[in-house]
């Protein structure tokens, strides 16, 4: 047992003079830990804000404009009283996620999401009519 043992052990350390490839030399690079990288980014915050006023939608610009703030924006308060104005108030919102390459969109009736250019909301692609027969067909 201690003959196999030993011959392991010397084939093992004849490899140990293996010649590496040159892109193994002895340059390095040293990477810095996750948790450094992350605690130097600010966090992402989701912020809802209810759209009472017209004068309601500046606050909502301006956390939009800071670049780390996702939009829940109750738009029902003025859809109830002003229409007119709620459309003024989306369409500078609108502009706005424009400026800064954000995205915007609609969830239901009452709430719009807006996002900053690190984000796009997902939307859905309704299926035509060709294509919900031919799914419905394959089961």
């Amino acid at each position: 047992m201690k003959k196999i043992l030993k011959k392991i052990k010397s084939k093992i350390v004849k490899n140990e003079d293996f010649d590496y490839p040159n892109e193994f030399g002895e340059d390095y690079l040293e990477l810095e830990e996750f948790s450094r990288i992350t605690e130097d980014k600010e966090k992402i915050v989701v912020r809802p804000y209810v759209l009472k006023d017209f004068e309601d939608i500046k606050p909502v610009i301006d956390s939009l404009r800071e670049g780390n703030t996702i939009v829940l924006l109750d738009v029902a308060p003025l859809r109830d009283r002003d229409i007119i104005e709620l459309k003024r108030a989306i369409n500078k919102l609108k502009k706005t996620c424009e400026a800064i390459n954000g995205d915007i969109a609609g969830l239901g009736e009452n709430l719009v999401i807006a996002t900053p250019s690190f984000a796009y909301v997902y939307r859905q692609q309704p299926q035509t009519e060709e294509k919900k027969e031919t799914s419905e067909e394959s089961f």
